[in-house]
């Protein structure tokens, strides 16, 4: 029990991320943000992040595949593959890049919570280790927590 109160937010089990946010917004606008490339242009990725998408197919067997732009010019190539879509409140994904050291099953999903859409992102890791790199290299916690907060304002603005 100790040692997970010094977990850092986010960082659930060994092998897993949970990042929750309440979105000022409807949940059929959320779905919708998270539904097209045109949209995931306007906020996908840490702050300072740019996106560019090669190709965005959203059904089940469907695959995003983009970069991320990083503010240090550096590029990191992404994949998304979705395997299930349950509209408007679930989508699943298996999520690789930047050469596939780490491939992560992902669920979102979208709960409506006094008129506003509860958005949870949780990340599952085949090992320890592989979650540690990406919380410690990546800063997948705090660029969760920064994605989700683009969302908002992009939403709200």
């Amino acid at each position: 029990m100790e040692a997970t109160s010094k977990a850092p937010d986010g960082v659930v089990g060994d092998r897993e991320i949970v990042i929750t946010r309440n979105i000022a917004a409807p949940r059929e606008r959320v779905w919708k943000a998270f539904t097209t490339a045109e949209a995931l242009a306007h906020w996908w990725g840490p702050n300072g992040f740019t996106i560019s998408t090669t190709s965005f197919d959203f059904r089940e067997g469907g695959e995003w595949v983009f970069i991320m732009h990083g503010p240090d010019g550096r590029d990191y190539p992404n994949w998304i593959r979705f395997t299930r879509i349950d509209e408007p409140s679930r989508m699943d994904h298996d999520h690789g890049g930047d050469g596939d050291r780490v491939i992560f099953r992902a669920v979102i999903t979208l709960e409506e919570v006094d008129g506003k859409t509860r958005v949870t992102l949780h990340s599952t890791f085949e090992t320890k280790e592989q979650r540690d790199l990406v919380v410690k290299e990546y800063g997948a916690v705090e660029g969760g927590q920064q994605t989700l907060a683009r969302l908002d304002e992009y939403l709200n603005s």
